[in-house]
């Protein structure tokens, strides 16, 4: 698997872990426990990965065979939780990637 796709993947995954943590931890805890600190911490996390996210979708998208349209794709899963989950169904690849080794 080239390092473009496994980028993009790792990428996804953590930008997907930090947004449930924000919808299903942070947002009750802001509003039903009166703690917007948790918002504020996950949410910075969060914005920083999903630059990071677009940035490598990007960089992924000029040098490997990705089309427009699956593209937009990738970028609007972003959106959908558990989403950014089901990217490597998009990109053609079925490989497990091993986060210590990036």
């Amino acid at each position: 698997m080239d390092k473009n796709r496994r980028q993009l993947i790792m990428i996804g995954h953590w930008e997907g872990v930090s947004y449930l943590v924000l919808l299903l931890i942070a947002m009750p805890l802001k509003y039903f426990y009166n703690m917007p600190m948790a918002v504020r911490l996950v949410g910075g996390i969060h914005g920083i990965l999903f630059v990071a996210f677009c940035l490598v979708l990007f960089q992924a998208y000029r040098k490997m065979p990705l089309s427009f349209k699956t593209a937009l794709i990738v970028f609007f899963l972003s959106f959908v939780p558990f989403g950014t989950f089901f990217i490597y169904k998009f990109i053609g690849n079925n490989y497990k990637v091993d986060y210590l080794s990036i």
